[in-house]
Parts: C-alpha cells; sequence; structure tokens
C-alpha cells in the first residue's frame, strides 16, 4: 500500500474500482453492493466491444452486426482493506459465463476529497 502524504499527516488511499458489465446485470450488483455496505455508486451507459467484435442481431429477417454492444460502467470507491471483497463481489454478481460478462479493474487513487466537508482520503468515501 502507498501512503500519500498530505499537510504532514498521513493519509491512506482509497481505491477507484471500475466494470463493464452487462445491463440486465446491474441491478443484481447494485444490491450485493449495498447489501454489502458499499455506500456510492456511479452508474454510466457505453457501448463498445471487446474480443467477440460485437454481436449479429436479427430484425424483421435480416442479420447486421452491432459493432458496439451497449453495456453499464459502474464505478465504486473502496478502502484498501475492501478491494478484494468489492471486485469479488461485482465479479460474481455480474457472471453469466457467457461471452461479453465484462471486466473490471481498480487502481489506487492519488488524491480524493468529499467537496462538502473537504474530507480527504478513505475518510471522504
Amino acid at each position: 500500500m502507498r501512503n500519500s502524504v498530505f499537510l504532514g499527516s498521513v493519509l491512506t488511499m482509497p481505491y477507484l474500482v471500475t466494470a463493464i458489465i452487462k445491463p440486465f446485470k446491474l441491478e443484481e450488483v447494485n444490491e450485493n453492493l449495498r447489501a454489502a455496505g458499499m455506500l456510492g455508486l456511479t452508474v454510466t451507459e457505453v457501448s463498445g466491444y471487446g474480443r467477440q467484435g460485437g454481436k449479429s442481431e436479427s430484425f424483421r429477417g435480416t442479420e447486421y452486426l452491432m459493432e458496439f454492444v451497449p453495456k453499464v460502467k459502474i464505478e465504486v470507491l473502496c478502502e484498501e482493506s475492501e478491494l478484494t471483497k468489492v471486485v469479488d463481489l461485482i465479479a460474481t454478481s455480474a457472471h453469466t459465463g457467457k461471452v461479453g460478462d465484462g471486466k473490471i479493474w481498480s487502481y489506487e487513487l492519488s488524491s480524493l476529497m468529499r467537496i462538502r466537508t473537504s474530507e480527504q482520503g478513505n475518510d471522504a468515501i
């Protein structure tokens, strides 16, 4: 763990966990994160493609390729001690076993501040 020094005190910095998942799994992921005590979640509708390179759809007998597949991006702030739990919970909740289940990544933030109170680091989660 890397610590940041701020005004003479040591702050442990939180992590940002980002996941791209199938849209219909959002509710399950959200419910499980709330049940695990996560206090916040940011959701963005996104589209893209991975190894599958899009997907084929059929409309009125005509087949066409959807180059960009609709997905949902979720972002969760957590302390380092909760990182593995959050990643595992998202992975388990979003899993279907089919192509396009998504990806999860995380990184340590170099700074975080709650605007209203000026709290910093883990206190700002």
